[in-house]
């Protein structure tokens, strides 16, 4: 049973065009420039209940502003949506105590406070039982190994350790979906394994549904099946993580090791030389002539160890997102092309 649901889902933005200038800033007082930003463009996603779903997507393509609408932030500027059954900008109450929404560049701690009155703050708010917000906070804590950070103010707080205390007070009243924009970002790699392998825990015990963005791939891999990428506001793949490579990658890497010091000439011709340090070459190879390739070099030089491997996945993505970004560029200059009809 889909737990999220979302038809049609669109939310554009008309922003001031602010000219450079004095004459052009007293001009804009009284004649002013707008144009229209489509940040979501009629989206259509379900997810079910206790899938760890990745929403991918390069700055700009729309992630934050999807996660901002499902939190209720927001209004769309058209479409539906209904998570838990609830239309999420409509703010009920009772949706507001079903679900948490973490952003890594923004705190809902009190800064100057330590962690714990935060903590005290939201039992207040989501009338959580004095029994169950220690049981609850207790857990957490122990968790993510914090408990003798709890009276240190948030400020003097490293980043992860700040993830870590975020995590806490958006989880103290068990919610049932959890929306999670870049909550690794800026953390060294330790603090990242960390807040990975929390999230991975928690989620398997409490069964919680989880739509999170990363820029990180390593958070994509170690959490999540299944992968929905979006750019220019749009979905462009919805699947799992393997799915990508399979899809829009159309090459694969030959890496080989060379007797001696030296690299044989010629191996271009079998496919784009991406690094070459001898006795070591790594070729980029189309993957539907993959087997011949291979059999060509065999059959020409001798080799001492051969692997053939996918491309790293933050390549296939970059070139995802690079293909969408053209493709957009190319429908903008089609609209500008075609002639006004008051022309």
């Amino acid at each position: 049973m889909a737990i999220i649901e979302i038809e049609g889902l669109a939310k554009s933005y008309r922003i001031y065009q602010k000219q450079e200038g004095l004459l052009a800033s007293v001009r804009g007082l009284f004649h002013r420039t707008y144009r229209d930003v489509q940040a979501v463009r009629g989206i259509d996603l379900a997810v079910e209940s206790g899938e760890f779903v990745a929403f991918l997507g390069p700055n700009g393509a729309g992630k934050t502003t999807t996660l901002k609408l499902l939190s209720g932030v927001i209004n769309p500027t058209h479409g539906t949506a209904r998570v838990m059954g609830h239309v999420p900008w409509r703010r009920e109450n009772a949706y507001r105590r079903r679900f948490a929404l973490v952003m890594g560049q923004k705190n809902q701690l009190w800064w100057d406070l330590p962690a714990q009155e935060s903590f005290r703050l939201h039992q207040q708010i989501y009338a959580i039982p004095p029994d169950q917000f220690l049981r609850r906070r207790d857990e957490l804590v122990d968790l993510l190994t914090v408990r003798h950070l709890l009276s240190q103010p948030v400020r003097e707080l490293s980043m992860g350790e700040r993830m870590k205390m975020e995590l806490i007070a958006a989880l103290l009243h068990s919610p049932e979906v959890l929306f999670l924009d870049e909550p690794t970002i800026g953390l060294d790699v330790v603090a990242q394994h960390n807040i990975q392998s929390f999230l991975r825990h928690y989620q398997q015990t409490s069964k919680m549904t989880v739509l999170f963005t990363s820029h990180y791939m390593k958070d994509v891999a170690a959490l999540c099946r299944r992968v929905v990428i979006i750019a220019q506001g749009q979905i462009m793949y919805d699947g799992s993580l393997g799915g990508i490579i399979d899809r829009f990658s159309g090459h694969k890497m030959i890496t080989l090791v060379f007797p001696g010091d030296s690299l044989p000439q010629g191996l271009s011709r079998f496919g784009e030389v991406v690094e070459e340090q001898a006795p070591k070459v790594k070729l980029r190879v189309d993957r539907n002539v993959i087997a011949e390739s291979l059999a060509a070099i065999l059959a020409q030089h001798t080799v001492q160890d051969v692997s053939v491997e996918d491309p790293p996945l933050e390549e296939v993505i970059a070139e995802m997102f690079s293909l969408a970004n053209e493709q957009a560029r190319s429908a903008q200059a089609g609209l500008e092309e075609v002639p006004s009809p008051h022309a």
